[in-house]
Order: C-alpha cells, then structure tokens, then sequence
C-alpha cells in the first residue's frame, strides 16, 4: 500500500469515529409525573419523579431552551450520574440564594430516612451539597408547592403532607443566610396538599384547590376521582408576603370543578392565573382542562384555543418560558406517541395556542391599558407584573457531563482513539509532504544543469485510439502521417544530414505537449532496422534533431519519464510494409505498458514538471 493510500485510510478510520461519536443513542428520560422542574439560566432542569410503575426514580436532567426545538424531537441533557440526591418524589424545587441561580431543592418523599430536608446544586460548578440551615426544627413535607419571594431569597413552603398526616404551617426558608422561619397561619385556609400556587404581583402569593385527603383514588386514564373528594375553587386564598396575613377572594364565572394535582402559574400581563390539568370530581357535564382566573375581579373563564389540542395531564409541572406554559410530563399521556413536553403561546390573551414549536425570543410587552374595575380590597394598581430578578454576572458554567455513564465511556474512548488516529495520520501526512518537497528539489536541480541548458521531455501520447495513421510508399520511403492539431511538430527526413532527422518546430509555439508528426528517415547508407530516433533537446532557432545511433539500440534521455518509442521496421531494401493494424496493435501496447509503469509516479512527475517550468521561468527572467 502506497504511502498515499495508507493517509487516507486512516482519514477513513477518524472518519467512522467521528460518525460514531455523533450517533450515540440520545437520553430518554423515565421519568412520569410528581418530578420538580426549575428553570435557571435558560437551562430547565427535571429532577426526581416516579415512572409509569410508580418506581422512585433519581434522574437529573435539564432541556436548554436557550434555543429553538421541535416537541417531537426533544434533545435532553443528562446528569444523573453526578446526582446525590435519593430517589424520590413530590418534592417542590426553586431558584434561589445571593445571585437567584441556585435551585434548590426542599422535602419529597423517598424510601431513605437519613434523606436531608434541603439540597442545594451548583449549575456553575455542576455540584450538589446539603447544606447546614440554622432556625427551628421541622419534618420533612412533601405533596406541596413552593413559591420564592427572588426580592429578599425567601422560599415560602405552605401545609403539605407528613408523614402522619397533612400539615397545616407556613415554613419559609431564607435561601440567602440558610435559615428556617415560621409564617402566620392566622386566617389561612384549611391544610391541604396537590394545590395550585403562584406569585402574584406585590409580593403576595395565590393558593387554589387541592386535596386534604390523601386516601383519594383516581382513574389514570380519565383523571376522574373515583374514591374520595377535591377541594373547591369556588374561593381562592392570598398570602401577604410582607405583612405576614392571609385573605380568602370568592370566584365567579365558569368555575372549575373541585381538583387537585394541577399547575398553575401568572400570565404575562400579570393580570391573570392560568391553571391546567389535574384530577378532578366529574361534576356531571363537560369539563375542561384550561381555565383562566381574571385577577381584577377574580372571575373564572375557558380561553379560547386553537392549534392541537392535548390530552389532560395530571401530577405534571408548568414553568413560564419566553411566551409559552411549558408543561413537563405527568399522567395520562402516552410516551410511546406524545411528548413529554407541551407547549401553550400565552403571548395573546385572546387566543392561545397549542405547538409544538419553541422560539426563545420574548414577546413585545402588551400595550397598557387601564384593568377593569375592581374589588375594594383589591386595587388595580397591585396587579402590575412582579419585577424581575436581576442577578449578578456569574461565571460561565463549566462543561457537563455527557448523557449516562456508558455514553461517557464511550466518548472517553472514542476521543482517545481518534486522537491516536490523528496524530499518526498528521505524522504521516507530514512525512509524505516532505519526502515530495525533498524529490521536487533534487528533480528540479537535475532539470537545470551548469551550463543553463534545458532537457526537454518527450511529449506523452494520451490518446493513441485517436489518431489515424496512413502509411504511404514514396520512392522507396514510408511515410506515418497523423493529423494535425494546433501546435504540431514535424520531423521531416533529412538524407544529406548523415542518418539525422531534423524536427521543425514553429518558432513562436510553445512544443511542451505537443503532439509530434513523424517522418522517418531514409538513409541509404545505414540500416536504421531496429534503431529507435532519441529526440535532442531543442536549440535557439525552435529546431530539434532527431539522430539515430549508428551502433546503439534504444538510447533514452537520461531522468526523463514517460519515453515512449514506436517500433518502426524500416527497409530500404525490399517492398514489405508493416500493416496499419500491426502497427496500431504494437502501438497500443508500448503506451500501456508505459502507462502501467508510471502511474503510481505520477504526483512525483506533476511536481517535477512545476519544479521544471519555475526554474525555466526564472532562468529566462535572469
């Protein structure tokens, strides 16, 4: 195998690693429904959940929503393998601490006791760490949703089941200093787990329906409650982050039926609560999945929809991202067909919209307008958007690590394979340059010889099938004519000149690749039988003289590939002629071999012949 041949077989083989590295099987995720989802840095990170067989499960992930994707072709990001916390579910997660870009992760329910009530994870340095909180003494809850306060780092932790029962407290935790606190729960609703919560405007917080019998039963398939009852949504309850009181606003309009394991979050225009899902009580006729609560005068309606409508989910979560609800996973949806993602524009409050695109890009802030009037105890004025959090610049984060263990070891051993690879590919390569440069040098020097003469190669037939030859006898003399083209070069048969033959070149055409006429000659003092004409290199004039050795058989110009002579039988002597066909026949044999002899020569002749032409060109510029 030639050198040239064993550089692109190894390009080849760094070739199919690359494929292969590309290939790998993407992270499917397990995970069903009860998971956490929190959104830092443009990052969405799943955490935690049960699978379809109500398996506690420990998978870390994240969806980059930095850029646009399809639904149906959701490409996550796994980090299980770097996560210490149990197996669980029903845990409720934030963003918190000093600069907001921590998540933070409080309660769940696991199999292991020793599980901490509170961890902490580092997206900067992809680290998780229980950290030590000061303050009061609590149990551990599950079943509940968070909501932080991103003004002053508080993560407000409301009722939620136990253990032995459901609780009834209002536990906050300061994500900044690390320690408990205790809220009122003086005028607060009755205890209940699976609610509706969000931040409203003004540092103050909405809890909706929700379930204080943990005993409930539904059907999976309808989300219908089977055994047992939710709470109503006939009456939603407000928490006053900063004075510390509760307050209970009665709906009206379309209400929901009674439900709980729903989401819901604050509309862009920080107007209005929209809530989705759930499990509910049938209340007897057709319900729906969608409901819209209207904070000016706290009325219940179902917005208009378009685009694909998806089945109802359950026991999912619900994040505002750019212009869209995003919902992640939950029950009563199958994996096999549908996403784990959902996708609702809420960008147009008079209609939204069902895709399966995501586009980051924010939409333009609605026109103000004056809110309808409202409620006495509610003044329009504390229903404008909360403010966002600004955090400080933090560090880039550092790179992640790849799906799952094995595709980690085997993009490990595939980086280290195709870096041996290329680097005895390179040193090859390098080699093989060289070697060319060090030939084009010395076949150069050897073109041009002390005494500024030049060697003239002789010119290569490329094409024999395309000449015709015609042998003609003229006093004794045979002729081979072929047909000219632009360019020729004649030999003419000189008989005063002693057995030479003089090759009459035009002096203003350039005889590099031209195709030559040939005339023998007919010297009636020599036998040129057996003899093969060596062309002279041209002189001054554009003449070259063909001579033909008296006592030499085949005399080649010396470093000059490829010669091709046409053995001609001459004879002066007799009337025998060679046949066109034979001539032909012999012709095309003497241009194979010759073609088979320097083909694997010829990147070394092409560098030859620009090593040739620059010396010549620099010879005629001095």
């Amino acid at each position: 195998m030639s050198r040239n041949s064993s550089v692109y077989f190894i390009l080849w083989i760094l070739l199919q690693v690359v494929k292969v590295n590309c290939q790998m099987t993407p992270f499917k995720p397990f995970v069903h429904h009860r998971h956490t989802a929190t959104l830092i840095d443009d990052k969405l990170y799943i955490l935690g959940g049960s699978d379809l067989n109500e398996k506690l499960l420990k998978e870390f992930f994240y969806l980059d929503v930095s850029v646009p994707f399809n639904t149906q072709e959701l490409s996550w990001q796994d980090l299980s393998n770097i996560n210490m916390v149990p197996p669980h579910d029903s845990a409720t997660t934030t963003k918190g601490g000093a600069n907001n870009n921590t998540l933070f992760l409080y309660g769940g329910f696991s199999n292991d006791p020793k599980m901490p009530l509170v961890y902490t994870f580092d997206p900067q340095h992809i680290a998780w760490n229980p950290p030590k909180i000061t303050g009061i003494n609590t149990v551990i809850k599950y079943e509940l949703t968070g909501v932080m306060n991103y003004n002053n780092g508080k993560f407000y932790l409301w009722s939620g089941n136990i253990d032995v029962g459901i609780s009834n407290n209002m536990l906050i935790l300061d994500t900044i200093n690390l320690n408990w606190e205790m809220g009122s729960i003086v005028n607060a609703p009755s205890s209940r787990c699976n609610y509706g919560a969000a931040l409203l405007p003004n540092n103050k917080i909405i809890y909706i329906g929700g379930m204080n019998d943990d005993t409930i039963k539904f059907d999976r398939k309808t989300l219908n409650i089977i055994q047992g009852a939710a709470l109503t949504l006939n009456e939603v309850y407000i928490y006053d982050m900063i004075n510390d009181s509760w307050d209970t606003k009665i709906t009206s309009g379309k209400i929901p039926s009674n439900r709980g394991g729903f989401s819901a979050i604050l509309g862009l225009d920080g107007q209005r609560i929209i809530i989705y899902g759930g499990i509910f009580n049938n209340p007897g006729y057709l319900d729906t999945s969608l409901y819209v609560l209207d904070l000016n005068d706290f009325n219940w309606y179902v917005p208009k929809i378009s685009g694909k409508i998806p089945k109802p989910r359950a026991y999912h979560k619900a994040n505002v991202i750019g212009k869209y609800m995003v919902i992640s996973f939950g029950y009563e949806y199958d994996k096999t067909v549908e996403s784990d993602i959902l996708l609702l524009d809420i960008s147009n409050n008079e209609e939204y919209i069902w895709t399966s695109m995501f586009d980051p890009k924010m939409p333009s802030p609605p026109p103000s307008s004056p809110p309808p009037s409202s409620p006495p105890s509610t003044p329009p004025s504390t229903l404008s958007p909360p403010p966002s959090p600004s955090p400080s610049p933090s560090p880039s984060p550092l790179p992640l690590p790849s799906n799952n263990l094995s595709n980690t070891t085997g993009a490990v051993l595939g980086t280290l394979l195709g870096g041996i690879l290329l680097s005895v590919g390179s040193f090859l390569i390098y080699k093989w340059n060289k070697n060319k440069r060090e030939q084009s040098t010395i076949h150069g020097n050897e073109n041009y010889n002390d005494y500024g003469q030049e060697e003239k190669e002789l010119p290569i037939i490329r094409d024999i099938h395309n000449y015709e030859q015609v042998i003609n006898n003229n006093n004794g003399q045979e002729i081979i004519q072929i047909p000219r083209n632009e360019n020729t070069t004649t030999i003419i048969p000189a008989n005063d000149h002693h057995g030479q033959e003089i090759i009459l070149t035009p002096e203003n055409e350039n005889t590099t690749n031209h195709e030559p006429t040939i005339i023998p000659a007919n010297d009636h003092h020599e036998n040129t039988t057996n003899h093969e004409p060596t062309i002279i290199p041209a002189n001054d004039h554009g003449q070259a003289i063909m001579q033909t050795p008296e006592n030499e058989n085949n005399v080649n110009i010396t470093n000059h590939e490829p010669t091709i002579s046409a053995p001609a039988v001459v004879s002066n002597y007799n009337d025998e002629r060679l046949s066109l066909q034979a001539f032909k026949d012999e012709m095309l044999q003497a241009v194979k071999q010759e073609i088979n002899q320097n083909l694997r020569n010829e990147i070394l002749k092409v560098v030859r012949q620009e090593s040739y032409n620059n010396i010549k060109n620099n010879t005629r510029q001095d």
